[in-house]
């Protein structure tokens, strides 16, 4: 390593107000900051969250209303000299990808964080970073439970989806 600061940011999305793997936990004890990108469903989730580390976080379509009278539905965040965007996702699954590139269209960022589809997603288009860490706690519609770990550096920004376990079957 060449002694370069790396900072580390756990991402999570669709909780849907369940019990959050211990493992996952665990990790996000490691990095400096977690961002959310919705449907926590109730802020006691937020709350939880809030006691490991500083969160950001936007609301999602099955949040509470009292959530959603605390976060936006999107949200750009700036870590050092990277902007991120974070936007739960909207719609059918198919699709999804191209409705939340059209939500930041002519804005200038490095990575977009989504989720909603529960599908992880992790690929660099065009210069921007598409993350979807997927749900730690909900295998609908997705090949297995995931969450993910972001990594800021230098001139990098890379991110990497952690699986919690296989789906049940």
């Amino acid at each position: 390593m060449s002694g370069k600061k790396v900072f580390r940011i756990g991402v999570l999305s669709d909780t849907h107000d369940r019990e959050l793997p211990e493992a996952m936990l665990n990790d996000f004890k490691k990095v400096d900051m977690i961002i959310h990108v919705g449907d926590f469903c109730e802020l006691s989730v937020y709350k939880a969250l809030q006691k490991i580390k500083p969160v950001h976080a936007v609301s999602g379509n099955m949040d509470s209303q009292e959530l959603c009278a605390q976060l936006s539905r999107k949200e750009i965040i700036t870590c050092g000299k990277f902007h991120i965007g974070l936007f739960h996702g909207e719609g059918a699954p198919q699709g999804i990808l191209e409705r939340v590139q059209n939500r930041f269209k002519g804005v200038k960022v490095d990575a977009v964080i989504f989720g909603h589809s529960h599908v992880p997603f992790n690929e660099n288009i065009d210069g921007v970073l598409y993350f979807n860490p997927g749900s730690p706690t909900d295998d609908i519609y997705a090949p297995y439970l995931s969450y993910g770990i972001m990594e800021l550096s230098g001139e990098d920004i890379a991110g990497r989806i952690v699986k919690v376990k296989e789906p049940h079957g």
